[in-house]
């Protein structure tokens, strides 16, 4: 670990630290900050030439200006003659627009890939794509992790598996990303009129945005569990019924093993 940094955006800066204390380091020394007209301004506070480097940061909202930072962070890293770039994106914004939803349409999720590898970066790690063919738009290596190991246990500590029906609420499923949580909302009233006793919801991103946090206070959910790839908002941390659980050691132990060269995917064996 040694030739090794890890550095932070703005975006989710408890998660990053999270990750630096399960790899017993400390986050390298950078400003990320704004000039009055709300440029993006960047300063690496420490010598990176020759170091294997992770720019932790995802792109949830503001997305475009987390996306901005990430970018040029990344050059910033390249033009200071770090040895490697890896993008440590735990929750990718631009994931969703992955198809051409109709005629004269964007791939955002292609144009975003392509703008994170220009930057620089020499690989991607990022956890539960919307859509696995999102891996494929990088031109670099892309690991998706996994959260679902994160999630089964902490179902298996809480709740009594002898009474547990897991289902999903649509086709696409859950374990991806909520919105507006109406679907979430929708599919627990369903389950209660069809007899069950109570819903548990559980999802990896709480994108949670607009009035969705209210919604799922306001529902017939006893609980939302999400995890942290996403920092919560205060409306997430006011509503009584949605739990984060912690997600920094899997990114993580993900990151060792890429500094170290050791597979990643055997993280899911």
């Amino acid at each position: 670990m040694a030739a090794m940094k890890l550095l932070a955006g703005n975006s989710n800066r408890p998660l990053a630290e999270a990750i630096a204390a399960h790899l017993g380091m400390p986050l390298c020394r950078a400003q990320v900050r704004r000039f009055a007209d709300q440029e993006i301004w960047v300063e690496i506070l420490e010598n990176v030439r020759g170091q294997d480097t992770f720019v932790i940061q995802s792109t949830s909202a503001p997305a475009n200006d987390h996306l901005m930072e990430l970018l040029i962070m990344v050059d910033a890293l390249r033009r200071a003659s770090a040895r490697r770039i890896t993008a440590v994106i735990p929750y990718f914004g631009y994931a969703r627009q992955d198809r051409k939803q109709g005629p004269r349409t964007p791939i955002s999720a292609k144009l975003v890939s392509n703008l994170i590898t220009r930057a620089g970066a020499d690989r991607v790690l990022t956890v539960d794509l919307h859509a696995g063919q999102v891996q494929g738009f990088f031109d670099i290596p892309t690991d998706n992790l996994f959260a679902a190991p994160v999630i089964v246990a902490d179902i298996k500590s809480h709740l009594d598996l002898k009474n547990v029906m897991v289902v999903s609420p649509d086709v696409g499923g859950v374990v991806r990303a909520v919105d507006s949580g109406g679907t979430l909302c929708n599919a627990a009233e369903a389950l209660l009129a069809a007899g069950a006793g109570s819903v548990y919801a559980y999802i990896t991103h709480g994108v949670l945005s607009g009035a969705a946090a209210e919604r799922i206070a306001n529902s017939k959910l006893k609980q939302l569990v999400v995890t942290d790839t996403i920092r919560a908002t205060v409306a997430v941390e006011a509503a009584p019924n949605i739990r984060v659980i912690p997600i920094g050691h899997l990114i993580g132990e993900a990151i060792a093993r890429t500094a170290r060269e050791e597979s990643v995917s055997s993280l899911f064996d």
